[in-house]
């Protein structure tokens, strides 16, 4: 053996033990304190909604039927929605454009499906409003001059007030009128909106206003000192503090008696605006937990089997050379597994069927190198020859194959990813990786095992013909 086998040798063993680790289910994760940073990583596999379970939501722009929906905004609007899907903290959901009316969702894994659908078909338009002198309670739905749809939907009960540096309060609640309010401000100047806590422990919504905005705010604060300023959320008031003093910076608080899980739900409305076009919830589909777990050990079922059949054909048909490909084989399975965890690869069925397919497009790189030895064995070679001629004529057939395959694999990506294909992304994407592992294991893998094995027996391997399958 030369110096550079054994370096594979033992960088084959390395990565094979790391790999080992990373893919055992009991997996504990990764838990370093670095130089005073922790490092929090949880390594598994996260499964898609037709294997955990989860729900599916199909919405609408609400809208005429015979009003055309423009393109444009509906994207906008897709858009949105993901990323208050992304905010819900769902693991990989899914959000793909149906036709040119349509949105489709699907949750895996969702705890609160009735919530999750209430924060995708709110419109989450912010005002502050002007209330004329008046104290508006919260909950209270009022109309403004701002033109755009009103949507429904609960609001904050409890009393808030709106902090600032300068300070603002609120005083005791009077009865609203139904009146055109003027609003001087909307979310479109929010720059941010995040979860904060105060001294005590509280959650309270901070917020921020771009330049144009900070302007209008600072102005209208110093011209409307001991006056109300109501914070309005889809034409319902969640607040309604009076301004003690000028704002100048547009930085503020939203803090009240709300939970937690409330005053998230406002920031996920707040952070992402307004939909461009109102949307409706036309149908909803719950995946269970049994169903996906059933396809979960159906799949693992057939895994196995398949890989136990392909191990066995290359252990009886080619002998040694099949063995040593059996454990490169093994090696390629924990390599996956361990590229699905921590890339992470969201697994579905589709995503399955591409890694199943990639196990025999492994094999069969091992028997073009295994048949072109036997074809060099045949003709009179030594085994050293074989060995070295096996891989370097195989190799070009090996790279066609996979190129063509890698090609196939972005075509479909690109097709899963215009048209909302997720399950084909799914496939595309398990294959293509399948792909490329299988050529690390089949050619760098293997023949290390191949040439360690002749480093110990020698060309006396070659007079033993029924051991390399001849």
């Amino acid at each position: 053996m030369q110096p550079r086998d054994y370096r594979l040798l033992a960088l084959i063993a390395l990565i094979t033990a790391l790999a080992a680790w990373v893919a055992w289910p009991a997996n504990p994760g990764i838990h370093l304190n670095l130089f005073g940073r922790k490092i929090e990583r949880e390594i598994r596999i996260l499964q898609g909604l037709d294997l955990q379970g989860g729900m599916q939501v199909l919405l609408e722009a609400d809208l005429p039927a015979d009003q055309p929906v423009d393109a444009e905004a509906m994207q906008a609007a897709k858009g949105i929605v993901e990323n208050r899907v992304n905010g819900l903290g769902v693991t990989e959901p899914v959000v793909q454009s149906v036709g040119s009316r349509r949105i489709l969702v699907e949750l895996p894994g969702i705890q609160d499906p009735e919530a999750a659908v209430a924060t995708l078909r709110q419109t989450g338009l912010m005002e502050w409003v002007d209330t004329n002198g008046v104290y508006l309670a919260p909950g209270t739905v009022i109309k403004t001059d701002f033109a755009t749809s009103a949507a429904s939907g609960a609001a904050i009960t409890p009393t808030a007030t709106l902090t600032a540096t300068d300070g603002i309060t609120t005083t005791a609640p009077v009865t609203p009128t139904e009146k055109v309010y003027h609003t001087v401000l909307t979310g479109r100047s929010l720059r941010r909106a995040t979860v904060e806590f105060d001294s005590n422990g509280l959650p309270v919504i901070g917020f921020e206003l771009d330049s144009e905005g900070a302007k209008i705010f600072a102005e209208f604060t110093a011209n409307n000192i001991g006056r109300y300023l109501a914070i309005a959320l889809d034409k319902v008031i969640i607040s309604c503090p009076r301004i003690s003093s000028a704002i100048p910076e547009g930085r503020g608080q939203i803090t009240g008696q709300f939970t937690v899980a409330e005053a998230k739900a406002m920031v996920l409305q707040l952070r992402y605006g307004s939909l461009p076009i109102p949307l409706k919830v036309v149908d909803t589909r719950a995946v269970g937990p049994t169903l996906g777990q059933d396809s979960v050990n159906k799949s693992v079922r057939a895994g196995t089997i398949g890989l136990v059949i392909v191990l066995l054909f290359m252990f009886i048909y080619y002998r040694l050379p099949g063995f040593l490909a059996d454990l490169a084989l093994i090696i390629y399975a924990l390599l996956n597994l361990t590229l699905f965890k921590l890339i992470p690869v969201t697994l579905t069925l589709p995503g399955i069927a591409g890694f199943l397919l990639s196990v025999g497009m492994a094999v069969d790189a091992n028997i073009l190198i295994f048949e072109r030895m036997r074809e060099e064995l045949r003709q009179g070679r030594t085994l050293q020859r074989a060995i070295d001629s096996g891989f370097r004529r195989a190799w070009t057939s090996i790279l066609d194959s996979n190129v063509s395959t890698w090609i196939i694999c972005a075509i479909l990506w690109v097709f899963g990813n215009s048209f909302g294909a997720s399950m084909v992304k799914g496939f595309a994407v398990t294959l293509a990786l399948g792909v490329a592992v299988s050529m690390f294991t089949a050619v760098t893998v293997t023949r290390t095992f191949v040439r360690t094995a002749f480093a110990i027996g020698g060309e006396k391997l070659g007079k033993i013909r029924w051991l390399l399958g001849i």
